[in-house]
């Protein structure tokens, strides 16, 4: 899809020459000063909807009204804030991704949306345009490249954020310069995840690196299958071996900071672009879901992708371990004990655990790099979904430091964290007769022993695993998210690198 244009500007509201022009309210409070002048101008029918009740400015609620000529612009749109106590940072996003969905309804190509007079408590003027911009850019996502029978997709192609103050221009437009980076790499996420696995295999998800390596003067190192067996990354190649499709292992760089030689994020995403548990097989209901196994992969890459786009002053090095998961004659059995490149052997118990094995040969390749920070991305397990439901990614780590910025971060996204218990205690379910460890703890605590057991491959460097299995699929459309891969973890990788920079 095309991505929607957004630009800044000041003027007066009530002046504006738009095809819908988008107001903000809160419920149960009087209209804005630019919501007032352009009331009067159209003789009080903002004050009667609200008189009427028709709108109240509930979370998300909308009213369109025609102007009939009274003002520049063709239409108003009323979007509801919800309460004032209520406010936060994601409402304003919200509201844009369900505003955006109205305009391409009405067929308008174009909307402007007036920067809100008051602002959640402790925001700035840079994150409210920021989240404005993600919102409305995620809300007009659509997939149309595999039904030849739709429709031509109706785009909204530009937005302006009006500002009324002009001292708020330039911090408004670096809020929009990083919401459409941020946007655009939750795009790529969605489509990369939207994909059926005969089109995006292991070798395609490579070319896409790639391109963006190519496109952002990225340092791309890929490796095969004979220089993983060379460099002893048994867990990764047991899973790869049911396949016919070659595994891949991507390493890109971006080398931002002013100190060439400091120490870098190391950011590792589960890229399995098909699972069919292997030998382990899931049941058939939702396994199409299972083309989605990359998500983790695409949010590394996209975000590497969006640092180079924002020129963040930082280093970052994205690692993607890319394989399929399939039964075969050749595929990985239960029993199978696999020497990982650490060194240590793990009692395969179960091959549809495979996402933990891919990642404890990438997270200890990614030790060479002496990183700053690590952190792992992954739809990782189902228990996660039980645990946590589809709003919160569960978040597990080793320093305290890292983890209150990631939850920050998460706060400012939109994509909050919730943090599970780490405790050795957990490990007893992990032991083995025959290796080092076995790859499952059994049904109690699914989601603290799959962490558990990455823990045990990332050495000292602080570290961070977020477990996006409970949301990185939707079954139903909501603000700015569609139904189906909603691109979820991306977006909160990429904060906490803005966060991290300033």
């Amino acid at each position: 899809m095309k991505i929607l244009r957004v630009e800044t500007q000041t003027g007066r509201v009530d002046r504006e020459s738009a095809e819908v022009l988008v107001l903000t309210h809160l419920e149960g409070e009087a209209l804005s000063a630019e919501a007032a002048a352009v009331d009067k101008a159209l003789g009080g029918v903002l004050r009667e909807v609200l008189h009427s009740k028709e709108f109240e400015g509930k979370s998300n609620e909308l009213a369109l009204i025609h102007t009939h000529g009274k003002i520049p612009a063709t239409r108003v749109l009323l979007a509801g804030l919800g309460k004032k106590k209520d406010l936060r940072l994601d409402h304003l996003r919200q509201v844009m991704g369900q505003a955006v969905k109205r305009v391409r309804h009405v067929k308008a190509a174009s909307f402007t949306a007036v920067f809100p007079a008051l602002l959640p408590a402790d925001v700035t003027v840079v994150e409210a345009a920021q989240a404005m911009a993600e919102g409305a850019i995620l809300g007009s996502y659509q997939f149309t490249t595999y039904r030849s029978d739709a429709a031509p997709a109706t785009d909204v192609r530009a937005m302006r954020l009006l500002l009324a103050d002009k001292g708020d221009l330039k911090p408004a437009g670096e809020g929009v310069r990083r919401g459409v980076a941020t946007a655009e790499a939750a795009v790529l996420v969605r489509d990369l995840s939207n994909h059926p696995a005969n089109v995006l295999t292991p070798t395609m998800m490579a070319n896409e690196a790639k391109a963006i390596a190519k496109d952002e003067s990225l340092s791309i190192k890929i490796l095969e299958e004979r220089d993983m067996e060379k460099l002893g990354m048994g867990a990764l190649l047991g899973v790869a071996r049911g396949s016919h499709e070659p595994p891949k292992f991507i390493i890109m760089e971006y080398r931002g900071a002013k100190k060439k030689d400091e120490r870098p994020v190391v950011l590792v995403g589960k890229t399995i672009t098909f699972d069919t548990g292997g030998i382990s097989l899931k049941p058939s209901e939702n396994m199409e879901h299972m083309k989605a196994d990359m998500t983790g992969g695409a949010a590394v890459l996209a975000s590497i992708r969006a640092a180079a786009r924002l020129k963040l002053p930082l280093n970052l090095i994205s690692i993607l371990p890319v394989a399929e998961n399939m039964p075969g004659g050749r595929a990985m059995r239960p029993g199978d004990v696999v020497k990982t490149l650490s060194g240590k052997t793990v009692e395969v118990q179960n091959t549809d655990a495979e996402g933990r094995l891919i990642l404890s040969d990438a997270l200890a390749y990614a030790q060479r790099f002496k990183p700053a920070a690590l952190i792992d991305i992954a739809t990782l397990t189902g228990a996660c979904v039980v645990a946590l439901g589809q709003f919160a990614i569960g978040m597990f780590g080793t320093d305290t430091a890292l983890k209150d910025t990631v939850r920050k971060a998460g706060l400012r996204a939109g994509e909050r964290v919730w943090e599970m218990p780490l405790w050795d205690e957990y490990f007893e379910q992990l032991r083995s007769d025959v290796a080092d460890m076995r790859n499952i703890g059994g049904r109690g605590g699914g989601m603290i022993t799959a962490a558990l057991f990455l823990s045990k491959f990332v050495g000292d460097c602080p570290w961070i695993h977020l477990d996006i299995a409970s949301t990185d699929w939707s079954e139903r459309e909501r603000a700015y998210l569609p139904k189906g891969p909603t691109g979820m973890g991306t977006r909160l990788l990429i904060q906490y690198l803005i966060d991290r920079s300033l």
